[in-house]
């Protein structure tokens, strides 16, 4: 299971701050929604040229013009880029084919999305990556992820799950068995008085 970091409402500083201190504990880093609408590619560039190494994770949440928006993010250095699962079917199409040429991956963000119709349709399109999200305001209001038995009913090997949405240090236990691939955390870590600390507690739970 894989450790993706979100950064999401942080300034630029504060993002790179918080890779550097967090590095050695997570696999993916994740640039948030937000923070590419303040600083745009830029920050995907920068990311990428000081640390090569690391897959990056541009959370564009494209919904319409998927060539356009998955070139901005490859070509920005992304290794991975988020399409709204309740997006046209052309859209996804065209930013899995952009994807395949930069020898990157779609996530598809299945916020808002439930049930497996929808999954099921998405996979049949050639989409390997997916999410189980419930979003900020969601959590507010209270909502929660249903696992039903998403993952279960999937039988392709290929395919890979994440998960997101409030995960804390005292929900991973709860996740075991869950056959997740990749857990997204954000808050949990860099809201944290000692996001260091907070990285390395997660992650030692995931083992």
């Amino acid at each position: 299971m894989k450790l993706q970091l979100a950064l999401d409402r942080l300034t630029k500083e504060e993002c790179f701050l918080m890779v550097e201190e967090t590095l050695p504990c997570v696999d993916w880093i994740e640039i948030g929604t937000g923070v590419i609408k303040e600083y745009g590619m830029d920050i995907v560039r920068e990311m990428k040229l000081r640390y090569p190494d690391v897959v990056l994770v541009a959370d564009m949440k494209t919904c319409d013009a998927g060539q356009f928006e998955a070139r901005q993010a490859f070509d920005a250095g992304a290794d991975i880029m988020t399409v709204m699962a309740f997006s046209h079917d052309k859209t996804i199409e065209d930013a899995l084919s952009v994807a395949a040429e930069h020898n990157g991956q779609i996530m598809i963000d299945m916020l808002q999305v439930e049930g497996n119709g929808r999954l099921e349709e998405l996979e049949s399109l050639g989409a390997m990556l997916f999410a189980l999200h419930i979003g900020k305001d969601g959590q507010a209001a209270g909502k929660h992820i249903k696992f039903q038995k998403e993952l279960q009913q999937f039988t392709n090997p290929n395919l890979k799950f994440a998960l997101a949405g409030g995960i804390t240090a005292s929900s991973i236990p709860t996740l075991k068995g869950k056959d997740f691939d990749v857990l997204i955390i954000g808050s949990a870590i860099t809201a944290s008085d000692n996001p260091k600390k907070a990285a390395k507690e997660i992650r030692n739970l995931m083992k």
